[in-house]
Order: C-alpha cells, then structure tokens, then sequence
C-alpha cells in the first residue's frame, strides 16, 4: 500500500499547490494593474496639461470625401455632363519621404502633374506629421490603380487610391457652350466650375462633401481616439430641354453654313412653338467640353446669349404683326414704294435697285422692303411700336439660365425719335441676341401669344438664388391670333419660288413661314458700320399648325450673301431633320396665295 501512494505524492509535488499558482496569478495581475494605474494616474493627475497640449497640438486628422456631381441630362434623359468613377492618388508621407525625389517623377511621368508641386507633398513639407496628401485628383479609376500598382512594384511604399468622381462630357462639343465645364479640383480638392451650367447652377450640382476626421498622436491614429464620420451629399441633377440629337444635327449643319459662307460666327435656335421649350441653341465656334484647354475662352461661352447684334429683317415680322393687329391696316393693303425715300436725316433705301412699285403689305414682306415697311408703319402713333416691342421680349433678357446673357437695346422712349423709329421697323438701331429674337419669332407661331423660352424641364435655382425652368415659364398676348395668322400667312409669301426671296429656305411637303434679315454690323473698334453684315432667317412650321421655330444666324459672310442665301437652306435643314424626328406630318393644306403686287 506504501508504495502505490508514492507516486501520487510526486506527482502532487511536480505540479504545486493549486492555492501557490492562485496566489501567483492573483500577484501579477496586481503588478499589471498598478501599471495601468500608475499610468493612468500620470495623464490625469501629474502631468495632464502636457498630454492634453500635445493632443492639441496635433488636433483632428480631416479628410475629404467627395459627393458626387449631379448629372446634366437632355430631354430624354441622355447626360450632357456625368460623373464616371475616378479616384484620388493619396500619400502618407511618413512612408514616402526617403524616396520622395524619384517617387515624384515617377508619379509626374504617369499622371497629370506637377514635380515641383508633389515634392514637397510627399517629403511631409507641407503638414508636419500628416499621413495624408493629395498627390492627383480625379483620376479615372483604372489609371489612378494602375499607377499605384506599378509603384508598388518599383518599391515605392505609402500611396493609395480614394473615390473620387471625374467629371466627363460623353458628346465632346454637343451643347458644351451651355453645359460648360469643370476645372481640375483646387487646392482644397473642390470642384472649379468654369462656365455655362455647371457654374451657374454650381451650387445644386455639387452637392455637399462629407469628411473623416479622426484624432493622432505623433503623426498616427489614434485607435480609441474622437473620430467622426459625415457622409457625402451628393449634387442634384438637372433635367435640360435639349434634344442631344437635334443638338448635335444643328450643331454640325451651322458649321458647314459658316464655313462655307465665310463667316466668322453663328448661331442657331430651335424652339417648341407651343411651349417655348429650347431643343437646341448652338453656337460656332464651339469647343470639346472634355479638352477646354484646347479652344480660346472666346469659343467657351454661348454667342447666342451674348452677343448682341442688329435683326435686320427678320424684325419686319414684328413690326408688321404689330401694325395689323392695330387695325389699321390688312395683308393686302396697297403701298406705292419709290425706289429711295428721302426722310428727315438721310434717305432710305432697298436691298435691290427698282423705280417706283406697287406692293400690298404681304408683298412688302415677301420683297423685303424697307422703304414699303417704313410708309406702312408710319400709321403707328407716337410710342406705339415700341411699346409692341417691349411686349415680344425686346430689350429685357430672356432669363433662361444662361450667365453673361445681354438684354439687347431697346431706345428709351428719350431716344426713341421718328428717325430711329424709321430704322428700327426694318431692324436696324436696335439689338438682340439670337433666344431674344427667335422667341419673339415664336410669338407668331404660337397665335400671338409670347411664352417664355426655357432650358430647364421642371425647375432649378441658380447659384444667385434665381429660379428658372419651364415650371416658371410666363406667358403674355402680344398681338392677336387674327394679326398672328395674317402674319404666317403673309410670312408664306417669302419661301414662294416666284414671288419671295428665300424660296431655298422651302421644306418639301410642307407650309413654311419665314423671313429673311440682312443687317449692318457695327464695328467694335469704330462704333460704326464698317461693310461687314448679319445674315439670318427665321420661322416656323407647319406655317398653319405650328410645331417648331427655326432660327438661323450667321455673323460676317461674304460679301454678297444675304439671309435667304445663306440662312435659308440651313433653316430648310434643320426645320426638316426636327419635323422628322419628331412624326411631325404635313397639313396638307394649300399654300398662301396673298398678292404681291397690286
């Protein structure tokens, strides 16, 4: 028996009492406690106003997160302007610094940027202790990962890819003048808008960022430390009433029409007649909204809006729907026009050389006659045509949402003498931009009845707190719809092949309402008219149940070419392609065949 309890007795001894080890765990646990006491009792007793200025010293970390850029869009939801995956090369320049020269030019060989500008970014120049600097943004995603990769193997150690969204323009110039554009980020990483709606509507764009911060200790993260987290807000987007399409067609048939004419700039409208809606406004020169860099600031803003230039003609639509809807006179009113007319401060003339002629007012119109023009509105009384002229939108901008628009020039009723009453009848001593006039064409489309024009569906508010859009839009009675439709119909007369002066402007299958305009140009350096001219065509279509409102604008053609010429078949162009393009049918109804002569 004494023997089998040995070996229980050394083994009893090998392992020790359970209340020895119990006693040791209990003694270590205390020693580890009176650290973390003793440690504790430093930060918050001894020497708390040391830690707590080093804690402030250092603050919170922030860093960025971008919100998305909101999307502009054409009527069929098409974008304009998108926001793609991109993404931001950052560096810790704790990790960067020792290769910092060869990393920089490794980095400005393969994105786009600055040696001398990423230095000292990733030597830590810029922030001591930060482990967080831009090196690139808005980089698409899969370049920014590719270069990271290749760093990586070139054993480059500390840099990383954040989201971040690149703006891009998936039609290069298509509308680029109204969309305009966005810079590269500035120094803080937020977007630069530049121009057109991305700067007028900035602030429903882009949204809201959202931010990281987080608290550091000697250059690192604290683990437990404050942090926050706010999320980015992403922008709106905006629902334009543009047609990307009829957009790019219209775009493509100016540019052939100002090349081959020789002149230097055009623009063209194309509006819904019936609610004023925009489907186009294009402007050449133009420019590539993804390469602005490429094309002079000139070329970057929308001529259509800014550019105010005497109609000529195309103004005899509204100085004649004006006088028919007084009254006083009818389409077949018969005028006896003189070859010159001599007035009080200089004589007038027409376009083409004839002795004394017998015109109806449908024939003024269809002839072009700035002499019959000035003998039938002699009927108006004193303050009466401008006051018409106000009403179609004259003088005031149309308030679309387009910055840097210009009002035009309307006299005041000052300077609103016989004589310039005289020249402005047929479109001369007075200025518009090319929206202005073609809405004020369209107020003959629409019955006599001026409907705001518009490019934004819905609603939206501009950066200066200005709400526009087709939810806003306004509409005013200019003349009647009797006075409207003696128009269109004396407007018919000017497409007639025999009869008018714009017979290339016709669309086969169709009835054509339109008008001819040829005007001086004032010279910027002179103030005076220096030869050169404004050619242009306006109308609509079909002329007895309107859909759409054509406007045709070319600045400084050749000599010899006149709005019927040049404008015409460009008009004839686009006014085919958008009736097309939309089912538009023909009315199948007969022509206008108001007299030309008496």
């Amino acid at each position: 028996m004494s023997r089998d309890r040995q070996p229980a007795t050394r083994r009893g001894n090998l392992r020790g009492s359970p209340q020895l080890r119990l006693r040791i765990g209990f003694v270590l646990i205390a020693m580890v406690l009176s650290a973390f006491g003793a440690r504790l009792v430093q930060l918050q007793g001894l020497d708390p106003n040391g830690y707590a200025a080093m804690a402030a010293a250092e603050g919170l970390k922030t860093v960025d997160l971008p919100a998305e850029r909101g999307e502009i869009l054409d009527r069929n939801g098409e974008p304009l302007a998108d926001s793609v995956d991109g993404a931001m090369v950052v560096a810790d320049p704790t990790l960067t610094a020792k290769d910092a020269p060869a990393l920089a030019k490794f980095l400005a060989n393969r994105l786009d940027v600055d040696y001398f500008t990423i230095l000292p970014r990733l030597r830590g120049q810029r922030e001591k202790g930060s482990r967080f600097e831009y090196i690139a943004r808005q980089v698409p995603a899969a370049q920014a990962t590719a270069v990271v990769e290749a760093a990586e193997e070139e054993g480059y150690d500390g840099l990383r890819t954040e989201r971040d969204p690149v703006r891009t323009y998936p039609n290069d110039d298509v509308a680029a003048n109204l969309i305009g554009f966005v810079g590269t980020p500035d120094a803080a990483g937020r977007d630069r808008p530049l121009a057109g709606m991305e700067l007028a509507f900035n602030q429903l764009l882009s949204g809201k960022d959202g931010e990281a911060s987080y608290q550091r200790g000697a250059g690192s993260k604290i683990p437990l430390g404050e942090s926050t987290n706010v999320p980015a807000v992403d922008g709106q987007d905006i629902t334009t009433t543009i047609d990307r399409d009829l957009q790019w067609y219209t775009q493509r048939v100016l540019r052939q029409t100002v090349k081959s004419s020789g002149g230097s700039s055009g623009y063209a409208i194309v509006m819904d007649s019936r609610t004023g809606e925009l489907l186009t406004v294009a402007d050449y020169p133009t420019f590539n909204a993804n390469k602005p860099a490429e094309s002079p600031k000139s070329n970057r803003i929308s001529r259509a809006l800014s550019d105010p230039y005497e109609p000529g003609s195309v103004q005899k639509v509204l100085s004649l729907s004006a006088l028919l809807d007084t009254g006083r006179v009818t389409p077949r009113l018969r005028l006896t026009v003189p070859g010159s007319l001599d007035r009080q401060d200089r004589p007038i003339g027409d376009w083409f050389d004839h002795g004394t002629i017998r015109l109806t007012l449908a024939g003024v119109l269809a002839k072009s006659s700035n002499i019959g023009t000035v003998l039938a509105t002699d009927q108006f009384q004193d303050g009466e045509l401008r006051a018409y002229l106000e009403r179609f939108g004259l003088g005031a901008k149309t308030g679309i949402g387009v910055l840097g628009e210009t009002p035009g020039i309307l006299p005041s009723p000052g300077a609103w003498t016989s004589q310039a009453e005289d020249r402005i009848s047929f479109g001369q001593s007075i200025s518009v931009n090319a929206v202005q006039m073609a809405a004020a064409v369209n107020t003959i489309a629409n019955g006599g009845v001026r409907v705001d024009p518009n490019i934004i569906k819905g609603s939206a508010t501009m950066a200066d707190g200005t709400v526009v859009g087709t939810d806003t839009a306004k509409k005013e009675r200019v003349v009647s719809e009797r006075a409207a439709e003696q128009t269109a119909r004396m407007m018919e007369r000017v497409l007639d092949p025999e009869d008018g002066v714009a017979p290339g402007a016709a669309v086969p299958g169709y009835r054509v309402a339109g008008k001819t305009g040829t005007a001086q140009r004032v010279a910027e350096e002179c103030g005076c008219y220096d030869g050169s001219t404004t050619v242009s065509f306006g109308g609509f279509a079909p002329a007895d149940d309107p859909r759409f409102t054509v406007y045709v604008v070319v600045q400084d053609p050749a000599k010899g070419s006149g709005g019927g010429s040049v404008g015409g078949p460009a008009f004839s162009k686009i006014m085919g392609y958008a009736l097309r393009r939309y089912g538009v049918a023909p009315t199948g109804t007969e022509p206008s065949k108001l007299p030309v002569e008496w």
